[in-house]
């Protein structure tokens, strides 16, 4: 994520950051290894943004991402979430993201939480019904 963003605009979760009480973290192992990982960060009472979405190079195009999505989405439904926010990058790098995010109802929005919109950057959203 870092090596596809320019200086200061990748927000992506430390460790530090994805050990609280406010994130869940989900991984797909495949043979004992961590092929994919996915974090919900729950702003408020009704808001949750999806953090840290990644998937190993050795094992991308197997579905990881997808299930990894469901498996958050049906989480904020657990939490009576209404609705799902994310901020990632724009260009080529992020077009699977971006394809993924689209393809299950994610559409651009506005900026949210601490976020500033700028031209390497987009917030997508998803109303849970």
């Amino acid at each position: 994520m870092l090596a596809g963003s320019p200086q200061g605009l990748s927000f992506a979760l430390d460790l530090g950051g994805l050990e609280t009480d406010t994130v869940t973290v989900w991984e797909a192992r495949i043979d004992g290894r961590v092929a994919a990982i996915g974090a919900m960060k729950r702003l408020n009472g009704t808001h949750g943004e999806i953090k840290s979405m990644r998937t190993h190079p050795d094992y991308l195009r197997r579905g990881l991402g997808s299930a990894l999505l469901e498996t958050i989405i049906a989480h904020a439904r657990t939490q009576d979430l209404r609705i799902l926010s994310l901020e990632t990058g724009s260009g080529p790098a992020f077009d699977p993201a971006l394809a993924l995010y689209r393809k299950r109802g994610f559409n651009n929005g506005a900026a949210f939480s601490d976020y500033t919109l700028t031209d390497f950057n987009q917030c997508l959203h998803m109303a849970l019904n």
